[in-house]
C-alpha cells in the first residue's frame, strides 16, 4: 500500500477546490496528491507525481459519460454516442471545467513551471482534472465520481446532444410542417419519478399522426428527441425526404458521413417508382 504524501499546498485554494467539487474529502491526501504536478517532483524527489492518477481518471471520466449517454439517450446511434462523448471528453473542456472550479491554484508545481504561468496551462489543467476525478473516486467509490462527474458535464452534455446548430430540430421540423402541411408541430410532454431523477418523455404529432417520441432529464431534452425522430420519420417519407434534405445541407454532410442519405434517397427513387408502376 502506497504511504500517502504530505504536500506543501496552499490550504486556502485547496479548500476552494474542494468546495467547487462539492465533495468533502475522507482522506484529503487524495486530492492532495491528485494536484502534484511532475515539475514539482523534480525538485521534491520524495513526492510522486499525479500521473497515475491522471490515467485512472481518464477511465473514471469516460466510463461515466458512456454510462450515461447510453442511458440517457437511447434514440442515439453508436456514431452519435462516440461523437457525443468525444465532445467532452476532452483536454479542452477539461481546461475549462479545471478553472471553474479552481485548480490552478491549489496545484503543486516547480518553481520554473510555476513562474513560467503552469497554473493557466490547459494541458495541465486537463491532465490535473482527469486526475482530481479519479481522486474523487478513491475517496468516495464510483457512485460518487458519477455523480461529480454529471455536475461538472451534464450541461455540456446536454448542448452536444442537440447537435449542430443546437435547437435546429425543433426548428426544422418547425419548418418543414409549416411548409409542407401549413401546421405546427404539438408537442406533449409527462413526467415520471422522484424530483431529484425525473425523466421527461414527450410526442410530437402533425395533422392528428404523432411522429416521434423522445425522452430525457428535461423536458426541452425529451422535445428534442421527438423532435429529431418526426424529422427523420418524415424527411424518409415518399412526399418529404427529398425536400427535406435538401433543405439542410450542414444535416445532410453530418448524415452522409454514416452512409445515410444514400439509404434514404435510395428508399425514395424506388418508392416513386413503386408508385408509379403501380399507377400504370
Amino acid at each position: 500500500m502506497e504511504r500517502p504524501q504530505v504536500i506543501d499546498l496552499p490550504s486556502d485554494p485547496f479548500r476552494v477546490l474542494e468546495g467547487a467539487l462539492g465533495w468533502a474529502f475522507v482522506h484529503p491526501s487524495h486530492l492532495e496528491a491528485a494536484l502534484v504536478h511532475r515539475s514539482y517532483c523534480a525538485e521534491h524527489p520524495d513526492a510522486v507525481s499525479n500521473e497515475r492518477l491522471e490515467f485512472l481518471g481518464d477511465a473514471v471520466l469516460g466510463l461515466a459519460v458512456t454510462d450515461h449517454v447510453y442511458g440517457t439517450y437511447p434514440e442515439l446511434p453508436e456514431g452519435e454516442l462516440a461523437k457525443l462523448r468525444a465532445s467532452v471528453v476532452n483536454a479542452e473542456v477539461l481546461a475549462e471545467v479545471a478553472v471553474r472550479v479552481g485548480v490552478g491554484p491549489a496545484l503543486a508545481l516547480g518553481k520554473g513551471e510555476d513562474a513560467s504561468g503552469g497554473r493557466a496551462k490547459p494541458s495541465i489543467l486537463a491532465d490535473a482534472m482527469e486526475a482530481v476525478i479519479a481522486a474523487v473516486y478513491l475517496d468516495g467509490g464510483w457512485d460518487a465520481a458519477r455523480a461529480l462527474v454529471l455536475r461538472l458535464l451534464g450541461d455540456r452534455i446536454e448542448e452536444g446532444a442537440e447537435g449542430p446548430g443546437g435547437s435546429d430540430f425543433k426548428t426544422r421540423l418547425q419548418e418543414y410542417s409549416t411548409r409542407q402541411f401549413d401546421q405546427l408541430p404539438r408537442y406533449q410532454v409527462r413526467a415520471e419519478g422522484p424530483d431529484h431523477s425525473k425523466r421527461f418523455f414527450a410526442t410530437v404529432t402533425l395533422r392528428g399522426t404523432q411522429y416521434g417520441e423522445g425522452q430525457g432529464r428535461s423536458k426541452k431534452q425529451a422535445e428534442q428527441g421527438a423532435a429529431r425522430a418526426a424529422w427523420f420519420a418524415l424527411v424518409g417519407a415518399k412526399d418529404g425526404a427529398l425536400v427535406g434534405l435538401a433543405a439542410d445541407a450542414e444535416l445532410v454532410a453530418e448524415l452522409d458521413d454514416d452512409g445515410m442519405v444514400d439509404r434514404v434517397i435510395d428508399g425514395v427513387v424506388d418508392g416513386v417508382i413503386d408508385g408509379d408502376a403501380g399507377a400504370a
